[in-house]
């Protein structure tokens, strides 16, 4: 299985990457997490670059917009 690269942003700050994975994998389980860059910016919308293998577009048909910690998740398919 080919791994892409799934941005996910306005993650809650501090939210660790074990978090993260199991996220991932409780609403998208045909996949997983390979690693995970973290790009916090200003520290207001903390966002992550993960390597997924799996479907990027189911990934992201299931998590683009739900809410998780309190926060609306922007999810996108990277370098395509």
């Amino acid at each position: 299985m080919t791994s892409m690269k799934l941005w996910i942003g306005n993650i809650a700050p501090g939210t660790s990457d074990d978090e993260i994975r199991a996220f991932v994998k409780k609403y998208v389980p045909d996949g997983e997490c390979v690693s995970i860059e973290r790009v916090d910016g200003d520290g207001s919308r903390p966002g992550a670059m993960v390597e997924y293998a799996g479907s990027v577009d189911a990934a992201v048909k299931r998590l683009h917009g739900m809410y998780w910690k309190e926060r609306k998740l922007i999810v996108q398919a990277r370098n395509r």
